[in-house]
């Protein structure tokens, strides 16, 4: 088990940035591929990026490729997202969660701990 504490959410104007932290406690955080959905009011939570273990393999929405970075620091229990020329349909509650799988990175699938996760909003 591993605990997960999102931060770095907040209110941005249409093309802004903003970086997201997830500090993960334990002494197994290395041995997690670590991802990041998001969860906009009325719609399914959606996959946004992943990080395999090593960070040497990352994974994003099509929505997102381009514009968003996942990394992490393993020395430092922490995954980050990085979410660069934001738009009003980035509106959402944004996850990290801990698990799930490279061989299906884009699925829900094996994500078995989540944080409580932190606001994004993008304005017009």
């Amino acid at each position: 088990q591993v605990q997960l504490v999102e931060s770095g959410g907040g209110l941005v104007q249409a093309g802004g940035s903003l970086r997201l932290s997830c500090a993960a406690s334990g002494r197994t955080f290395s041995s997690y591929g670590m991802g990041w959905f998001r969860q906009a009011p009325g719609k399914e939570r959606t996959f946004v990026a992943r990080i395999n273990r090593s960070g040497g393999n990352t994974y994003y929405a099509d929505s997102v490729k381009g514009r968003f970075t996942i990394t992490r620091d393993n020395a430092k229990n922490t995954v980050y997202l990085q979410m660069n020329s934001l738009k009003p349909e980035d509106t959402a509650v944004y996850y990290c969660a801990a698990g799930g799988s490279d061989s299906f990175p884009r699925s829900r699938m094996g994500y078995d701990n989540w944080g409580q996760g932190t606001q994004v909003t993008v304005s017009s």
